[in-house]
């Protein structure tokens, strides 16, 4: 009897243990970890906000203490049509960050997709002058960023301007204005709320030939004058790619110009790659297959461990550069969020951030925090 009774007592001990444990790993918050080093942040979905999604939501106050909207403020949802814009699901967004005490970020409002075709062309068809296209530029940013002025804190105020091979991007934008549409949207965003920061949001930044574009261009911007407080560098990464060393010398080169380096879209693909493009481009498109779809039900454990141990080796650099770093935040909550289930190839089942389908934290997630210990 008294083996047996020491056996309970033992199970039960070891019981309060794993109970006890798996409490404290529910209780730690992104945002507290690495309250003394950055923001963190996630890009919330309209479910999110509205709380229709009870179990993100939760997740977001617990996490976070910085969020961006994943579609909301683009131009083709805020503003659809001349003269109309939508602006609930904006309102409802920036009061649930408000009521959370989070550093509310606008994205975006100048990108050359999800832009209405009306705000290229005329009631013919044909594309407007330089003059009308300033103008409803100007329009468009007064209104949306004068709404929200000294409630949204920082903007994406232009998106993806540079080539790969770090030339401007033949958009509309530039083809109708000119490459100054670029300073004329910081101008006009300054001019709306001079007090909020104002950012140049892009993707592949550690591709030299796409960094060294991005450099010229603040620093052309810079010279003119134009206030530019912090490049986003979206780091929509690979398992492979990129590596320590060029993540790390990328957030050097940029801060070297006198602004914050923010991690604005972060998430990791563990999925194999459609082809050999390693961009975030979101026009690409590839059909889907077996071979592209490998873990459709359910991530290995030994690629739940390379994850982990991938976003710790990214975050080490990260806190490396803490003084230059603001802010990171996930490109959404939880891998069912994920736009990457639906880039490039659509239907596949990808695992890309720290939270799994279910809302539970992902071996990834205790790596990410192991790295504020030095461990």
């Amino acid at each position: 009897m008294r083996v047996i009774r020491r056996h309970k007592g033992t199970f039960a001990t070891a019981f309060l243990i794993v109970v006890s444990a798996l409490n404290t790993t529910a209780q730690v918050s992104l945002k507290e970890v690495f309250r003394e080093h950055f923001l963190v942040g996630a890009a919330l979905n309209q479910t999110q906000f509205y709380e229709e999604d009870g179990r993100g939501a939760a997740s977001v106050k617990t996490q976070f203490n910085t969020i961006s909207p994943e579609n909301i403020l683009k131009w083709e949802s805020v503003h659809p049509q001349p003269g109309k814009f939508e602006f609930d699901a904006p309102d409802r967004y920036v009061q649930f960050g408000e009521k959370n005490k989070m550093f509310i970020i606008g994205h975006t409002l100048v990108w050359h997709n999800q832009t209405p075709k009306w705000v290229f062309e005329d009631e013919k068809g044909n594309p407007v002058s330089r003059e009308v296209l300033l103008e409803r530029l100007r329009e468009h940013i007064t209104a949306v960023v004068g709404r929200y002025k000294g409630r949204i804190k920082g903007w994406d105020v232009v998106n993806e301007a540079i080539n790969d091979d770090g030339t401007m991007r033949q958009t509309q934008w530039y083809k109708i204005i000119g490459d100054d549409y670029i300073a004329k949207a910081f101008e006009f965003a300054h001019d709306a709320d001079p007090k909020a920061e104002l950012y140049y949001n892009d993707y592949s930044l550690e591709n030299d030939a796409k960094r060294k574009g991005v450099i010229a261009l603040i620093e052309k911007l810079q010279a003119a004058k134009i206030p530019v407080h912090a490049i986003g560098s979206q780091e929509h990464d690979k398992m492979d790619w990129p590596t320590v060393d060029q993540l790390d010398n990328t957030i050097s080169e940029l801060a070297a110009l006198g602004v914050r380096v923010n991690i604005t879209e972060l998430d990791i693909d563990v999925l194999p790659s459609a082809s050999d493009y390693r961009g975030a481009d979101v026009t690409a498109n590839f059909e889907l297959n077996e071979r592209l779809n490998p873990y459709a039900k359910g991530l290995p454990h030994q690629m739940q461990q390379l994850l982990a141990k991938r976003y710790a080796e990214l975050f080490k650099v990260l806190l490396k550069h803490q003084k230059s770093i603001d802010r990171v935040t996930f490109w959404c909550v939880t891998d069912g969020d994920s736009w990457l289930n639906g880039w490039p190839v659509k239907g596949r089942t990808s695992y890309p951030l720290l939270f799994g389908r279910d809302g539970k934290p992902k071996p990834a997630f205790n790596a990410v925090i192991q790295t504020v210990k030095g461990k």
